[in-house]
Protein backbone atom coordinates (compact mmCIF):
# COMPACT_ATOMS: atom_id res chain seq x y z
CA UNK A 1 0.00 0.00 0.00
CA UNK A 2 1.59 3.68 -1.48
CA UNK A 3 1.54 5.96 1.53
CA UNK A 4 0.23 9.00 1.04
CA UNK A 5 2.07 12.20 1.65
CA UNK A 6 -0.19 14.79 3.59
CA UNK A 7 -0.43 18.50 2.25
CA UNK A 8 0.56 21.31 4.56
CA UNK A 9 -2.86 22.08 5.41
CA UNK A 10 -4.11 19.11 6.04
CA UNK A 11 -0.80 19.12 8.62
CA UNK A 12 -2.53 22.09 10.57
CA UNK A 13 0.44 24.22 8.84
CA UNK A 14 0.26 26.85 6.73
CA UNK A 15 2.88 27.53 3.42
CA UNK A 16 3.73 30.65 4.85
CA UNK A 17 3.99 29.14 8.35
CA UNK A 18 6.12 26.33 7.21
CA UNK A 19 8.54 29.22 5.53
CA UNK A 20 8.68 30.76 8.51
CA UNK A 21 9.75 28.19 10.86
CA UNK A 22 12.55 27.04 8.11
CA UNK A 23 13.54 30.76 8.13
CA UNK A 24 13.83 30.43 12.05
CA UNK A 25 16.42 27.23 11.77
CA UNK A 26 18.52 28.60 9.69
CA UNK A 27 18.65 31.35 12.03
CA UNK A 28 19.38 29.36 14.79
CA UNK A 29 22.10 27.63 12.76
CA UNK A 30 24.08 30.79 11.93
CA UNK A 31 23.75 32.03 15.17
CA UNK A 32 25.25 28.73 16.54
CA UNK A 33 28.00 28.82 13.53
CA UNK A 34 28.63 32.99 14.72
CA UNK A 35 28.72 31.97 18.55
CA UNK A 36 30.82 29.05 18.01
CA UNK A 37 34.19 30.19 16.25
CA UNK A 38 35.34 27.89 13.27
CA UNK A 39 31.93 26.05 12.93
CA UNK A 40 33.35 23.83 16.60
CA UNK A 41 30.05 22.19 17.48
CA UNK A 42 27.32 21.97 15.30
CA UNK A 43 24.30 20.69 15.92
CA UNK A 44 24.95 17.79 15.67
CA UNK A 45 27.97 17.11 17.40
CA UNK A 46 28.11 19.31 20.03
CA UNK A 47 29.44 18.65 23.89
CA UNK A 48 27.95 15.28 25.15
CA UNK A 49 27.15 17.20 28.69
CA UNK A 50 26.63 20.76 29.20
CA UNK A 51 29.78 21.40 31.76
CA UNK A 52 32.16 19.35 34.45
CA UNK A 53 32.46 20.09 38.29
CA UNK A 54 36.18 21.97 38.07
CA UNK A 55 38.22 22.89 41.75
CA UNK A 56 40.61 25.45 42.38
CA UNK A 57 42.38 27.32 45.42
CA UNK A 58 42.19 30.79 46.34
CA UNK A 59 45.28 31.35 44.36
CA UNK A 60 45.75 34.01 41.39
CA UNK A 61 47.02 31.55 38.89
CA UNK A 62 43.41 29.90 38.92
CA UNK A 63 42.56 33.04 37.75
CA UNK A 64 41.90 31.87 34.07
CA UNK A 65 39.12 29.60 35.20
CA UNK A 66 37.50 32.70 37.10
CA UNK A 67 37.28 34.32 34.35
CA UNK A 68 35.82 31.76 32.03
CA UNK A 69 33.03 31.49 34.42
CA UNK A 70 32.28 34.87 34.77
CA UNK A 71 32.84 36.28 31.40
CA UNK A 72 30.52 33.66 30.44
CA UNK A 73 33.03 31.91 28.06
CA UNK A 74 31.98 27.90 29.41
CA UNK A 75 28.44 29.29 28.02
CA UNK A 76 30.12 30.86 24.95
CA UNK A 77 31.71 27.45 24.28
CA UNK A 78 28.14 25.61 24.75
CA UNK A 79 29.14 24.03 28.69
CA UNK A 80 27.54 26.43 30.44
CA UNK A 81 27.31 23.94 33.14
CA UNK A 82 31.03 23.87 34.28
CA UNK A 83 30.44 24.42 37.95
CA UNK A 84 34.24 26.25 39.49
CA UNK A 85 34.37 24.98 43.14
CA UNK A 86 36.46 25.91 45.68
CA UNK A 87 38.54 23.54 47.53
CA UNK A 88 40.02 23.70 51.05
CA UNK A 89 43.40 22.03 50.33
CA UNK A 90 45.16 20.36 47.60
CA UNK A 91 44.41 17.36 49.79
CA UNK A 92 41.21 17.87 49.33
CA UNK A 93 41.32 18.33 45.72
CA UNK A 94 42.87 15.08 45.19
CA UNK A 95 40.42 13.32 47.08
CA UNK A 96 37.64 14.55 45.39
CA UNK A 97 39.42 14.04 41.75
CA UNK A 98 39.60 10.66 42.71
CA UNK A 99 35.70 10.71 43.81
CA UNK A 100 35.07 12.46 40.76
CA UNK A 101 32.16 14.11 39.99
CA UNK A 102 29.66 10.92 40.22
CA UNK A 103 31.13 10.67 43.49
CA UNK A 104 30.47 14.31 44.84
CA UNK A 105 34.11 14.76 43.77
CA UNK A 106 35.49 16.67 40.83
CA UNK A 107 36.30 15.90 37.22
CA UNK A 108 39.06 18.59 37.48
CA UNK A 109 41.10 21.40 38.45
CA UNK A 110 43.64 24.39 38.65
CA UNK A 111 46.62 22.14 39.67
CA UNK A 112 50.00 21.97 40.69
CA UNK A 113 51.54 20.58 38.21
CA UNK A 114 53.32 17.37 39.76
CA UNK A 115 50.06 16.46 41.60
CA UNK A 116 48.41 15.02 38.13
CA UNK A 117 51.47 13.25 38.07
CA UNK A 118 51.50 11.79 41.50
CA UNK A 119 48.11 10.93 41.28
CA UNK A 120 48.34 8.88 38.60
CA UNK A 121 50.94 7.06 39.47
CA UNK A 122 48.98 6.02 42.75
CA UNK A 123 52.06 8.05 44.90
CA UNK A 124 49.88 10.04 46.78
CA UNK A 125 46.24 8.45 46.98
CA UNK A 126 44.76 5.54 49.48
CA UNK A 127 46.02 2.74 49.47
CA UNK A 128 48.25 3.64 46.69
CA UNK A 129 45.31 3.33 44.04
CA UNK A 130 46.00 4.77 41.09
CA UNK A 131 43.88 7.45 39.58
CA UNK A 132 44.55 8.29 35.47
CA UNK A 133 44.44 11.90 34.74
CA UNK A 134 45.47 14.04 31.64
CA UNK A 135 47.04 17.25 31.93
CA UNK A 136 45.69 19.42 29.36
CA UNK A 137 46.98 22.69 29.68
CA UNK A 138 49.52 24.78 31.84
CA UNK A 139 47.51 27.50 33.33
CA UNK A 140 50.87 30.20 33.76
CA UNK A 141 54.47 30.93 34.32
CA UNK A 142 56.06 31.88 37.38
CA UNK A 143 55.40 34.47 40.45
CA UNK A 144 55.17 31.78 43.17
CA UNK A 145 57.12 33.43 46.38
CA UNK A 146 58.81 32.34 49.41
CA UNK A 147 58.21 35.00 51.90
CA UNK A 148 60.47 34.55 55.24
CA UNK A 149 59.16 35.74 59.07
CA UNK A 150 60.20 39.34 60.40
CA UNK A 151 62.07 38.24 63.01
CA UNK A 152 64.72 37.39 59.71
CA UNK A 153 64.53 41.25 58.45
CA UNK A 154 67.71 41.68 58.86
CA UNK A 155 69.43 39.04 56.87
CA UNK A 156 67.32 40.55 53.92
CA UNK A 157 67.21 37.31 52.45
CA UNK A 158 67.38 36.52 48.61
CA UNK A 159 68.17 34.31 46.11
CA UNK A 160 70.86 33.04 48.28
CA UNK A 161 69.22 31.19 51.41
CA UNK A 162 73.18 30.79 53.11
CA UNK A 163 72.52 33.55 55.32
CA UNK A 164 69.41 31.84 56.60
CA UNK A 165 71.12 28.48 57.66
CA UNK A 166 72.90 29.92 60.80
CA UNK A 167 70.12 31.47 61.84
CA UNK A 168 68.08 28.53 61.86
CA UNK A 169 70.69 26.46 64.01
CA UNK A 170 70.90 29.21 66.60
CA UNK A 171 67.27 29.10 66.78
CA UNK A 172 67.20 24.98 66.81
CA UNK A 173 69.90 25.50 69.46
CA UNK A 174 67.84 27.84 71.86
CA UNK A 175 65.39 24.43 71.84
CA UNK A 176 63.04 25.90 69.10
CA UNK A 177 62.05 24.05 66.36
CA UNK A 178 61.93 25.86 62.90
CA UNK A 179 59.48 25.30 60.06
CA UNK A 180 59.25 25.47 56.20
CA UNK A 181 55.57 25.26 55.03
CA UNK A 182 54.33 24.53 51.87
CA UNK A 183 51.34 23.29 50.01
CA UNK A 184 51.66 19.76 48.94
CA UNK A 185 54.09 17.31 49.18
CA UNK A 186 56.30 16.82 46.11
CA UNK A 187 54.15 19.64 44.47
CA UNK A 188 55.72 22.65 42.75
CA UNK A 189 55.95 25.09 46.24
CA UNK A 190 57.66 21.96 47.91
CA UNK A 191 59.70 21.99 44.57
CA UNK A 192 60.75 25.44 44.84
CA UNK A 193 61.58 26.18 48.42
CA UNK A 194 63.11 22.94 48.19
CA UNK A 195 65.60 24.18 45.51
CA UNK A 196 65.75 27.19 47.30
CA UNK A 197 67.25 25.60 50.28
CA UNK A 198 69.40 22.88 49.07
CA UNK A 199 71.26 25.70 46.66
CA UNK A 200 71.93 27.42 50.27
CA UNK A 201 72.95 24.47 51.73
CA UNK A 202 69.98 23.76 53.94
CA UNK A 203 68.91 20.31 53.39
CA UNK A 204 65.31 20.61 53.91
CA UNK A 205 64.72 17.14 55.33
CA UNK A 206 67.46 17.29 58.11
CA UNK A 207 68.33 21.35 58.78
CA UNK A 208 64.05 22.04 59.37
CA UNK A 209 61.03 20.61 59.26
CA UNK A 210 59.24 21.30 56.48
CA UNK A 211 55.03 21.33 56.72
CA UNK A 212 52.37 21.36 54.83
CA UNK A 213 49.67 24.36 55.42
CA UNK A 214 46.69 25.22 52.65
CA UNK A 215 47.60 28.71 50.88
CA UNK A 216 45.04 30.70 52.29
CA UNK A 217 46.25 29.39 55.63
CA UNK A 218 49.74 30.89 55.40
CA UNK A 219 49.84 34.21 56.53
CA UNK A 220 47.42 33.35 59.48
CA UNK A 221 50.02 30.84 60.44
CA UNK A 222 53.18 32.80 59.89
CA UNK A 223 51.34 35.34 62.25
CA UNK A 224 51.24 33.11 65.15
CA UNK A 225 55.04 31.83 64.90
CA UNK A 226 53.70 28.22 63.67
CA UNK A 227 56.88 28.36 60.22
CA UNK A 228 59.98 30.23 59.44
CA UNK A 229 59.48 30.57 56.09
CA UNK A 230 57.42 29.67 53.34
CA UNK A 231 56.36 29.00 49.78
CA UNK A 232 53.47 29.80 48.04
CA UNK A 233 51.22 31.79 45.32
CA UNK A 234 49.57 35.01 45.62
CA UNK A 235 47.82 37.06 47.26
CA UNK A 236 49.23 35.56 50.15
CA UNK A 237 52.88 36.57 50.02
CA UNK A 238 51.51 40.49 49.35
CA UNK A 239 49.08 40.31 52.35
CA UNK A 240 52.19 39.20 54.50
CA UNK A 241 53.84 42.54 53.72
CA UNK A 242 50.93 44.52 53.70
CA UNK A 243 49.99 42.79 57.53
CA UNK A 244 54.00 43.51 58.29
CA UNK A 245 54.55 40.18 58.99
CA UNK A 246 57.33 38.77 57.12
CA UNK A 247 58.80 39.97 53.62
CA UNK A 248 59.40 38.74 50.31
CA UNK A 249 62.76 36.87 49.75
CA UNK A 250 62.39 35.69 46.45
CA UNK A 251 60.09 35.46 43.09
CA UNK A 252 60.29 31.84 41.92
CA UNK A 253 60.85 33.27 38.36
CA UNK A 254 64.16 34.39 40.16
CA UNK A 255 65.39 31.09 40.77
CA UNK A 256 64.11 29.84 37.53
CA UNK A 257 63.24 32.02 35.05
CA UNK A 258 59.88 31.61 33.09
CA UNK A 259 59.35 28.27 35.47
CA UNK A 260 55.93 26.34 34.83
CA UNK A 261 53.59 26.55 37.63
CA UNK A 262 50.28 25.45 37.38
CA UNK A 263 48.49 23.48 35.27
CA UNK A 264 44.67 22.35 34.41
CA UNK A 265 44.03 18.36 34.65
CA UNK A 266 41.15 16.44 34.64
CA UNK A 267 40.45 12.78 35.25
CA UNK A 268 40.86 10.93 32.41
CA UNK A 269 37.66 8.98 32.77
CA UNK A 270 35.89 12.30 31.84
CA UNK A 271 37.65 12.72 29.15
CA UNK A 272 38.01 9.74 27.10
CA UNK A 273 34.17 9.73 27.57
CA UNK A 274 33.39 13.15 26.66
CA UNK A 275 35.94 14.30 24.39
CA UNK A 276 34.11 17.29 22.74
CA UNK A 277 33.03 18.72 26.14
CA UNK A 278 36.42 18.56 27.32
CA UNK A 279 37.44 20.46 23.38
CA UNK A 280 34.89 23.45 24.58
CA UNK A 281 36.16 23.23 28.43
CA UNK A 282 39.75 23.93 27.11
CA UNK A 283 38.98 26.23 24.64
CA UNK A 284 37.37 28.53 27.43
CA UNK A 285 40.40 27.97 29.36
CA UNK A 286 42.69 28.89 26.97
CA UNK A 287 40.60 32.23 25.96
CA UNK A 288 40.14 32.85 29.43
CA UNK A 289 44.29 33.15 29.75
CA UNK A 290 44.64 35.26 26.53
CA UNK A 291 42.28 37.64 28.11
CA UNK A 292 43.88 37.53 32.11
CA UNK A 293 47.53 38.05 29.98
CA UNK A 294 46.89 41.37 28.32
CA UNK A 295 48.00 44.63 30.47
CA UNK A 296 44.92 46.63 29.88
CA UNK A 297 42.46 43.65 31.58
CA UNK A 298 44.94 43.37 35.04
CA UNK A 299 42.46 45.96 37.49
CA UNK A 300 39.48 43.98 36.07
CA UNK A 301 41.10 40.72 36.31
CA UNK A 302 42.29 41.82 39.67
CA UNK A 303 38.52 42.69 40.71
CA UNK A 304 37.12 39.49 39.51
CA UNK A 305 39.73 37.68 41.49
CA UNK A 306 39.49 39.45 44.74
CA UNK A 307 35.87 38.09 44.57
CA UNK A 308 34.12 36.48 47.77
CA UNK A 309 33.29 33.58 45.67
CA UNK A 310 36.68 33.27 44.06
CA UNK A 311 40.08 34.28 46.39
CA UNK A 312 37.94 36.21 48.61
CA UNK A 313 40.65 39.28 49.23
CA UNK A 314 41.08 42.68 49.09
CA UNK A 315 41.33 43.73 45.38
CA UNK A 316 44.58 45.91 46.65
CA UNK A 317 45.89 42.53 48.23
CA UNK A 318 46.06 40.91 44.49
CA UNK A 319 46.66 43.82 41.95
CA UNK A 320 49.83 44.72 42.15
CA UNK A 321 51.44 41.35 41.61
CA UNK A 322 49.39 41.24 39.22
CA UNK A 323 49.89 44.37 37.25
CA UNK A 324 53.72 43.55 37.72
CA UNK A 325 55.04 45.76 40.58
CA UNK A 326 56.64 43.98 43.38
CA UNK A 327 57.20 45.34 46.55
CA UNK A 328 59.25 42.62 48.88
CA UNK A 329 58.54 44.06 51.94
CA UNK A 330 62.12 44.60 52.54
CA UNK A 331 63.16 48.01 50.98
CA UNK A 332 63.18 45.97 47.35
CA UNK A 333 60.76 47.63 44.85
CA UNK A 334 60.37 46.16 41.64
CA UNK A 335 58.11 47.68 38.72
CA UNK A 336 57.65 46.23 36.00
CA UNK A 337 58.73 42.92 37.43
CA UNK A 338 59.72 40.39 34.14
CA UNK A 339 58.79 37.74 36.67
CA UNK A 340 54.97 39.21 36.34
CA UNK A 341 52.78 35.72 36.65
CA UNK A 342 52.48 34.99 33.17
CA UNK A 343 49.18 33.08 31.55
CA UNK A 344 49.63 33.35 27.88
CA UNK A 345 52.73 34.89 26.64
CA UNK A 346 56.07 32.70 25.74
CA UNK A 347 54.28 29.88 25.65
CA UNK A 348 52.71 29.70 29.11
CA UNK A 349 49.72 27.79 28.24
CA UNK A 350 51.35 24.67 26.45
CA UNK A 351 52.26 21.60 28.63
CA UNK A 352 56.13 21.39 27.64
CA UNK A 353 56.77 17.83 28.37
CA UNK A 354 60.19 18.69 29.24
CA UNK A 355 58.65 21.09 32.44
CA UNK A 356 57.08 17.80 33.34
CA UNK A 357 59.98 15.56 33.14
CA UNK A 358 62.02 18.53 35.45
CA UNK A 359 59.04 17.56 37.75
CA UNK A 360 59.32 14.03 38.33
CA UNK A 361 62.98 14.36 38.21
CA UNK A 362 62.57 16.73 41.01
CA UNK A 363 60.37 14.39 43.22
CA UNK A 364 62.80 11.58 42.23
CA UNK A 365 65.28 13.65 44.17
CA UNK A 366 63.32 13.83 47.16
CA UNK A 367 62.35 10.21 47.05
CA UNK A 368 59.05 10.87 45.65
CA UNK A 369 59.66 7.94 43.01
CA UNK A 370 62.15 5.64 42.45
CA UNK A 371 65.36 6.25 41.20
CA UNK A 372 64.63 4.34 38.10
CA UNK A 373 61.21 5.18 37.31
CA UNK A 374 60.20 4.94 33.98
CA UNK A 375 59.38 9.09 33.63
CA UNK A 376 58.82 9.08 30.23
CA UNK A 377 56.15 6.05 30.28
CA UNK A 378 54.37 8.40 32.55
CA UNK A 379 54.74 11.35 30.63
CA UNK A 380 53.38 9.96 27.61
CA UNK A 381 50.03 8.88 29.38
CA UNK A 382 49.14 12.05 31.61
CA UNK A 383 50.55 15.11 29.11
CA UNK A 384 47.46 15.75 26.39
CA UNK A 385 49.76 18.40 24.44
CA UNK A 386 47.78 16.73 21.85
CA UNK A 387 44.30 18.03 22.95
CA UNK A 388 46.01 21.72 23.41
CA UNK A 389 47.23 21.80 20.03
CA UNK A 390 43.91 20.85 18.62
CA UNK A 391 41.99 23.12 21.39
CA UNK A 392 44.12 26.06 20.03
CA UNK A 393 43.90 25.23 16.48
CA UNK A 394 40.20 25.72 16.57
CA UNK A 395 40.17 28.58 18.84
CA UNK A 396 42.35 30.03 15.57
CA UNK A 397 45.96 30.43 17.54
CA UNK A 398 48.44 31.57 15.58
CA UNK A 399 50.30 29.02 14.49
CA UNK A 400 53.51 31.30 15.63
CA UNK A 401 51.95 31.00 19.26
CA UNK A 402 51.93 26.86 19.05
CA UNK A 403 55.40 25.19 19.61
CA UNK A 404 56.55 23.15 16.87
CA UNK A 405 58.73 21.17 19.98
CA UNK A 406 57.44 19.57 22.71
CA UNK A 407 60.43 20.73 24.65
CA UNK A 408 61.79 23.70 25.86
CA UNK A 409 65.12 22.60 25.81
CA UNK A 410 67.88 22.99 28.53
CA UNK A 411 66.79 25.07 31.13
CA UNK A 412 69.25 27.25 33.29
CA UNK A 413 68.88 27.64 36.92
CA UNK A 414 69.97 30.72 39.32
CA UNK A 415 72.59 28.82 41.11
CA UNK A 416 73.98 27.85 37.23
CA UNK A 417 72.37 24.10 37.05
CA UNK A 418 70.81 23.03 34.17
CA UNK A 419 68.43 20.53 33.15
CA UNK A 420 69.00 19.01 30.25
CA UNK A 421 65.19 17.24 29.25
CA UNK A 422 67.60 14.55 26.65
CA UNK A 423 70.34 13.62 30.59
CA UNK A 424 68.18 14.09 33.52
CA UNK A 425 70.34 11.50 35.37
CA UNK A 426 73.28 14.44 34.97
CA UNK A 427 71.45 17.09 36.61
CA UNK A 428 70.36 14.68 39.34
CA UNK A 429 74.10 14.20 39.72
CA UNK A 430 74.83 17.29 39.77
CA UNK A 431 73.10 18.63 43.02
CA UNK A 432 74.83 18.18 46.51
CA UNK A 433 72.06 17.85 48.23
CA UNK A 434 69.21 14.69 47.51
CA UNK A 435 67.48 11.72 48.28
CA UNK A 436 68.44 9.23 45.62
CA UNK A 437 71.98 7.66 44.63
CA UNK A 438 72.72 8.84 41.02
Amino acid sequence: MTKRIRRPSETGLSRRQLLKAAGSTAALLAAAKLNFPAGAFAQDSGPEVKGAKLGFIALSDAGPLFVAKDKGLFAKYGVPDTDVQKQASWGTTRDNLVLGSEGNGIDGAHILTPMPYLISAGKVTQNNQPTPMYILARLNLDAQCISVAKEYADLKLGTDAAPFKAALEKKKASGKAVKAAMTFPGGTHDLWIRYWLAAGGIDPDKDIETIVVPPPQMVANMKVGTMDCFCVGEPWNLQLVHQDIGYTAVNTGEIWNKHPEKSFGMRAAFVDKYPKATKAILMAVLEAQQWADKAENKQELATIMAKRQWINCPVEDVYDRTAGKFDYGNGKLVENSPHIMKYWRDFASYPFQSHDLWFLTEDIRWGKYEANFDTKALIAKVNREDLWKDAAKTLGVAAAEIPTSTSRGKETFFDGKVFDPENPAAYLKSLAIKRVEV
